[in-house]
């Protein structure tokens, strides 16, 4: 889990050395849907880590990186021979455009109340060609993985310079409901202090889901409980969600 302190400037280069693809499952998962289609749209796309992978492995369709912090796509843009573009799903609109929408590394939480999830997905629903796909995940919240995101959970890894960066997630407690707070908090050897910031997350049950799904004309498809292909059970730790588009 990353959080948007990665938006800033200064750390935005460092976002992947903490997500590094050895660092994380699903990319191994979704590249090979990115291979297949003819046009992909990340959604919130950070410094476009799958789109230019599938570019250099030989990709030939349109790929199209949405995301709102500049400082993730001047990363992004080493890359030029895939499209970039500055916004999210609530202003930015697309028609009938992709065969593929993807959404990974769990932003699809970031969509915190209903009139912002419903607005995301209708906007997916109308960027969505014919009946194509729209895949993504969310945490499953019978899991209960924020318990893990505490101090003694340290990500450490080695900066540009050599010096050692470390990142922690503490969640606040108590948790109620569907929304889960936290810190965020990045530190290195030799920086004068660390920087911080705090986000919250939206945990939907899977019946939540495909309740908001429906509404937008979005029929599952197909839903994983864990990277490996699992089926989703109610201790799964994800809810992995491959969505088609309605007639």
């Amino acid at each position: 889990m990353v959080d948007r302190l990665f938006a800033e400037p200064d750390l935005a280069a460092l976002y992947d050395r903490f997500c590094a693809w050895d660092r994380r499952a699903d990319f191994d998962f979704y590249l090979p849907m990115v291979m297949a289609a003819g046009s992909v749209l990340d959604v919130g796309c950070g410094t476009g880590m799958l789109l230019r992978r599938a570019r250099r492995d030989g990709h030939r369709g349109r790929l199209c990186g949405l995301d709102p912090a500049a400082a993730m796509l001047d990363v992004a843009r080493a890359r030029p021979d895939v499209e970039w573009v500055l916004g999210d799903l609530s202003t930015i609109s697309f028609a009938s455009e992709f065969e593929l929408i993807i959404m990974t590394g769990h932003a699809f939480q970031v969509l915190t109340g209903d009139a912002e999830l419903r607005t995301a997905l209708a906007a997916v629903r109308a960027a969505l060609a014919g009946n194509g796909r729209f895949a993504f995940e969310t945490r499953n919240p019978a899991a209960r993985g924020w318990e893990r995101w505490t101090a003694a959970n340290v990500a450490e890894v080695t900066g540009p310079d050599g010096q050692v960066l470390r990142m922690v997630n503490e969640f606040e407690t108590p948790v109620t409901g569907e929304l889960v707070s936290f810190t965020t908090t990045v530190s290195g050897t030799g920086w004068a202090r660390p920087q911080d910031s705090r986000s919250t997350l939206r945990f939907l049950s899977a019946d939540s889901l495909a309740g908001f799904l429906s509404e937008a004309g979005l029929t599952v498809e197909e839903q994983y409980g864990d990277w490996d292909g699992q089926p989703l059970m109610p201790s799964s730790p994800e809810i992995i969600t491959i969505a088609r588009a309605g007639s």
